[in-house]
């Protein structure tokens, strides 16, 4: 499935959750075959009653899917800048949309991957900074500030 179907579909999703469950926040909504995962958080934490209650809110979408709504665990799903920006300090991984050559001097992932260098589809490290445009991972191919429209996705590594 497309990821432009997927954003409309956890568009739908938040939309439809704000006017009735206004402090769950949608992590992230995938489709993985006939099932629809959605990793949702709540400022109190989330749990199996709060999990049904999305789930009965979402009826019409478990005609279509299997429908899984859980909490994000310790691999944390990070999609927005927000979440970024909230867990600065924190270890991520970030799998980028292709590989690319990761040019650690300049400190920014270079595009397109034909300069010599390693080439890395995911990136582990300390997440340094965030913007509404970027992150900023210190890894072990150096620093590197990467575009948000290189991200296909990230989380937190659990541990940290």
């Amino acid at each position: 499935m497309t990821e432009k179907i997927v954003n409309a579909l956890q568009t739908q999703i938040e939309a439809r959750l704000a006017g009735v469950e206004p402090e769950v926040e949608v992590l992230l909504a995938e489709v993985a075959g006939p099932t629809l995962r959605l990793f949702i958080d709540h400022p109190d934490g989330v749990t199996l009653e709060l999990c049904e209650r999305v789930s009965g809110h979402l009826g019409d979408f478990r005609e279509r899917y299997a429908l899984e709504v859980s909490s994000p665990g310790e691999s944390r799903p990070l999609t927005k800048p927000e979440h970024f920006s909230r867990f600065v300090g924190r270890r991520v991984k970030v799998r980028l949309d292709e590989p690319t050559v990761v040019a650690a001097r300049s400190g920014t992932i270079a595009e397109p991957p034909s300069a010599a260098g390693p080439r890395a589809k995911s990136i582990v490290g300390e997440l340094v900074g965030a913007t509404d445009s970027e992150v900023t991972l210190a890894a072990a191919e150096g620093v590197l500030t990467i575009p948000f429209d290189h991200i296909v996705r990230s989380n937190l590594v659990p541990g940290d």
